[in-house]
């Protein structure tokens, strides 16, 4: 009765399978009658059923009709053209079936490489795949910038993955002549963009790099978007270190291009790491001492920390590269002014009360200050930049100088109040 039984489940589990594989020849006939969405509902339980006995034929049938199904309608579009027909033809369906046919021809291959019950391994589809799909990128190509204008984007950058990868897959692995086009760095690019259009972040910056790789004419536009991915998928210290560390090998290889400069400075500026900022500022005076905007930091930061002597050497050597840098001209009169009042409370009594000759000393410097503002005045006499009528007041009301004061009070009226 036991052994009855056991044959009796065996019948049934071949049966089973017998089922199942028996889909696959069934799918085949309704693809060849051109029924190919018949055909894949048909097959769709043989490619997810454990009793499917050769599973990797399920996948190559299921890549096989979505591959005849993509030519049928490229065979329907060619003869609109020739024959001057108007054959309506579904164009979303037609790469839809484009993407699946690839999909399955690597699934397949997936399965084709799996041992035997020998422990062997016999691949019977790989060279079929390798002469179907060796032209077939164009097809990604073209189906990904479909679904990009209908705003299917998570599908055009499956269609486009899909393509860049075509030649690394273990079906092309060691096929010398596989044909690239010359479009590959962009459509790696457009992948990189849109990756990180939809937020896909270690995909961006994947494909940025293989842009740079492939075509270095396009490093500075890949570059941008791995820093942006880099940087907007910051959550952590040590995600905040590696994009800096981005940033400054970029600019190290291209210190001509502002723009690295320019993110580590918003970088350093907008943190609370003074030690660090310092340290940054030193290394880019040691790279390039010509660059006035390392000057302008480090004498913004000397000024922030009441570092007045310190900070107008930097501003100085800011208006040495740019004697126009109003900004490092305004900013020099600040802290010579500041230096003035905080060498007045050092000279005055207990009383707050200055001697003529301490106040002489004093004065020098005020008058330095006033010369700095007279600058900034004349560099921008609409205060477009910086507002130096206000600080040339007080030092005017310092000096004691009522006629300068009048002239300012006319060129500010709020001053008189």
């Amino acid at each position: 009765m036991k052994k009855f039984m056991m044959m009796a489940m065996m019948a049934a589990a071949a049966t089973t399978a017998f089922a199942q594989d028996a889909l696959v020849k069934e799918a085949k006939k309704l693809s060849g009658k051109g029924d190919f969405n018949g055909a894949l509902q048909t097959l769709a339980p043989a490619l997810t059923s454990s009793e499917t006995l050769d599973k990797a034929a399920a996948w190559n049938m299921q890549s096989q009709i979505n591959y005849d199904a993509y030519m049928a309608v490229q065979k329907a579009d060619a003869e609109n053209q020739v024959m001057k027909k108007q054959v309506p033809y579904d164009t979303l369906a037609m790469y839809k079936h484009a993407v699946a046919a690839w999909e399955g021809a690597l699934k397949c291959d997936e399965l084709d490489q799996l041992p035997d019950a020998k422990g062997k391994v016999k691949l019977n589809f790989r060279s079929g795949a390798q002469n179907r799909f060796k032209n077939h990128g164009v097809a990604m190509v073209q189906g990904g910038q479909y679904f990009y204008s209908n705003k299917k984007y998570e599908e055009a950058l499956n269609a486009w993955k899909l393509y860049l990868g075509m030649k690394d897959t273990p079906i092309f692995a060691e096929v010398k002549d596989f044909p690239r086009d010359p479009f590959y760095a962009d459509i790696a690019y457009y992948a990189a963009f849109l990756s990180y259009q939809q937020k896909h972040y270690a995909d961006a910056e994947k494909y940025a790099q293989l842009t740079k790789e492939v075509d270095p004419s396009k490093a500075a536009d890949a570059n941008e978007i791995m820093l942006f991915a880099k940087k907007d998928n910051m959550k952590s210290h040590e995600d905040s270190l590696a994009y800096v560390a981005m940033v400054k090998e970029m600019h190290k290889a291209d210190p001509a291009d502002d723009r690295y400069f320019n993110l580590l400075m918003e970088y350093y500026t907008r943190g609370n790491n003074p030690a660090a900022t310092q340290e940054w500022l030193k290394e880019e005076i040691a790279t390039n001492p010509e660059n006035k905007m390392v000057w302008a930091l480090k004498g913004e930061a000397e000024m922030n920390s009441e570092k007045w002597a310190e900070a107008i050497e930097s501003y100085k050597k800011a208006i040495e590269i740019d004697n126009s840098f109003v900004q490092c001209v305004f900013n020099a009169g600040r802290c010579y002014y500041a230096q003035a009042m905080e060498l007045q409370n050092q000279l005055a009594d207990k009383n707050n009360m200055i001697t003529p000759q301490n106040r002489e000393k004093v004065a020098v410097v005020v008058n330095q200050a006033k010369d700095f503002y007279l600058r900034a005045r004349e560099l921008d006499p609409s205060r477009d930049v910086c507002n130096w009528a206000y600080p040339l007041y007080q030092i005017y009301y310092w000096l004691k100088d009522e006629a300068k004061m009048k002239e300012l009070e006319s060129v500010d009226p709020s001053l008189a109040q």
